[in-house]
């Protein structure tokens, strides 16, 4: 005799009341926490981020980097929570060294991160001879790739006025350490020392005992006094006192 067969699928109303109940069991759990990113991209991101400090605190204009992690043979391991990131040396972009620690899984791995940096730095825009002036004129931002961003420059009202020891192209960079300030003193100049405090004006003769280039600091003898002071240069015939106080200079005579 055949019994008759008995479905083993729930009413359509015990099946909703089931989801209903699966439903109200996550949002009673609260959202679900992501899984941390894979262990390369955070070395890159932990890599971007001091990179983008450190171009930001060279004035570099809108940094961009392009980051390579090298891991050796294999691939960093996973790891059920964000990575332990410490910078090792960091002084050269193209070879930055840190260390990878995975507290949960007890693992420590060196890792090198290799970046190509590119920004808006200062190009010539026609021929430049060495050792004349620059002026605004022939200088222009353009986008290049940056090896050692100390060199490079952003802002070209920075340089108006100093030289290069090379001799510029057009579209070529300007390198920072090519830079020179023209020398507006020589040794033994007559100068002017004018001091001024609270609208208040008060100058003396005096000789450069330095040569130097636009306020850059010298040496200076007041030729009343003989007393020999440190100051800035202003002008090709006036300087500025450093931290002294300026009504105690004697009047000048004329």
């Amino acid at each position: 005799m055949h019994l008759p067969f008995e479905s083993k699928k729930k009413p359509a109303g015990a099946r909703a009341a089931v989801w209903l109940w699966v439903g109200w069991a996550l949002a009673a759990s609260g959202p679900v926490p992501a899984a941390p990113a894979r262990a390369e991209a955070q070395v890159a991101e932990a890599a971007r981020e001091l990179l983008q400090q450190q171009a930001e605190r060279d004035g570099l204009l809108e940094p961009a980097f392009e980051l390579s992690v090298l891991t050796g043979l294999k691939p960093l391991p996973d790891c059920a929570e964000p990575l332990d990131i410490e910078p090792l040396d960091t002084r050269h972009a193209a070879r930055m060294r840190f260390s990878v620690r995975c507290e949960a899984a007890g693992w420590q791995q060196p890792v090198v991160v290799r970046a190509e940096v590119s920004a808006r730095v200062v190009v010539a825009t026609a021929e430049i001879p060495a050792n004349r002036p620059l002026q605004a004129s022939e200088l222009a931002l353009e986008r290049r790739p940056v090896p050692a961003w100390q060199d490079a420059v952003s802002d070209p009202q920075s340089i108006v006025g100093q030289s290069s020891r090379r001799a510029l192209k057009p579209g070529q960079p300007v390198a920072r350490r090519a830079l020179a300030v023209p020398r507006l003193l020589r040794r033994g100049d007559t100068v002017r020392i004018v001091a001024r405090h609270a609208g208040i004006e008060v100058s003396a003769n005096g000789e450069a005992l330095d040569a130097g280039g636009q306020g850059e600091s010298i040496r200076v003898r007041n030729t009343k006094t003989g007393k020999v002071i440190r100051a800035r240069i202003t002008s090709a015939s006036t300087v500025e006192p450093e931290g002294q106080a300026p009504m105690s200079m004697p009047h000048s005579a004329d």
